[in-house]
């Protein structure tokens, strides 16, 4: 993962938890380098590590930290990195996610080595529609259930979240029931 995503678990940290916590967090975890460079791609592994490392430290589930991190990747990081994309992904919820499939695209152009997870909607209705995700990456579904709250927060509209399918019961993807 690029290392824009490791200085954004690093502030989530330090935002909620301080410094203190961070150093607790890098000294768990094993991770051995100082600074992300948002820019430079890094191991998988060491994002996992941080993760682990914090829902420790934090004394919360890794699940707990992973849609917490979802949904500050919306609010913070993806609002001050990436702001005019998130805007363009549309002016509602219901618009962002059916736009979504194609966000990564805009994304690949800053960052040419990602390697994006590929999104699907299904069943789109008024209220309601069903999100598919598939990932390269294993143990991310809380992850992008932080994302949905996270765009649920970002345009004021409560979401009800639903998961009909997960790779954990031997399926090839998630399937995320979304409902607002």
């Amino acid at each position: 993962m690029y290392g824009v995503v490791n200085k954004a678990i690093e502030s989530l940290v330090t935002e909620n938890y301080g410094l203190e916590k961070w150093h607790a967090v890098k000294q768990k975890s094993g991770v051995a380098i100082d600074i992300f460079v948002g820019s430079e791609s890094y191991d998988d592994d060491i994002t996992y590590k941080l993760a682990i490392a914090a829902a420790d430290v934090l004394q919360t589930s890794v699940d707990d930290i992973l849609i917490a991190f979802g949904e500050y990747w919306i609010l913070k990081t993806g609002m001050e990195r990436y702001g005019s994309l998130m805007k363009a992904g549309g002016a509602n919820l219901k618009t962002f996610l059916v736009n979504l499939p194609s966000f990564h695209d805009r994304i690949m152009l800053i960052y040419p080595k990602l390697t994006p997870p590929e999104f699907r909607v299904s069943d789109i209705s008024n209220n309601s529609l069903n999100l598919h995700y598939f990932s390269k990456r294993p143990g991310l579904q809380e992850f992008v259930r932080g994302l949905i709250q996270g765009l649920g927060k970002l345009y004021q509209t409560p979401v009800a979240i639903q998961l009909l399918q997960s790779r954990n019961d031997g399926s090839n993807h998630e399937i995320f029931h979304i409902e607002w």
